[in-house]
């Protein structure tokens, strides 16, 4: 029986929430505020986009995305609030996903297509950019940790920390 692709995304999406997760209890908390260059977030506020995303991608599916002038984001919480709202910001929007229709995934909402440029996106390729966005974070995340000389664990394969063989 073929998977569709609203649960073939469900089933990504829970795979890479397990491996970020396991990044994110990997980073030792007393280091959240390191920031290796002037340009980049503290690893707290990195690891506080993997929430703010959730938030976002609600807007988005909901069409509710450039309707008004975006709210200013909320700081980062202390490192320990962090993983919990992550678990309740990933439970919340895979619910939100699993009661769409699979035709409403194929309909186009509002997004950014480009540089200060919104146009229309179906929900399933914005689903996917949005998963596609917390790996990106995720491998930013990795960096930081090996910074805070924590151990980096296995994301898809071995790490020098911990060798599958």
């Amino acid at each position: 029986m073929a998977t569709s692709p609203k649960q073939q995304f469900l089933d990504a999406y829970d795979r890479e929430h397990a491996i970020t997760m396991r990044l994110l209890r990997a980073y030792p908390p007393t280091k959240g505020d390191l920031k290796p260059h002037a340009r980049l977030r503290t690893a707290r506020e990195l690891a506080w986009i993997f929430v703010l995303e959730r938030g976002l991608g609600g807007m988005v599916l909901n069409g509710e995305f450039g309707a008004k002038p975006p709210a200013p984001q909320p700081p980062a919480p202390p490192w320990d609030d962090i993983l919990p709202a992550l678990e309740k910001a990933h439970k919340d929007f895979g619910a939100l996903v699993r009661g769409l229709p699979d035709a409403k995934l194929e309909e186009t909402v509002k997004f950014l297509t480009g540089p200060k440029q919104v146009g229309d996106v179906k929900r399933m390729d914005f689903l996917w950019f949005l998963l596609g966005d917390q790996i990106h974070h995720r491998g930013q995340l990795s960096v930081y940790l090996r910074m805070a000389d924590a151990k980096v664990p296995s994301i898809y394969g071995p790490s020098g920390d911990e060798p599958w063989m």
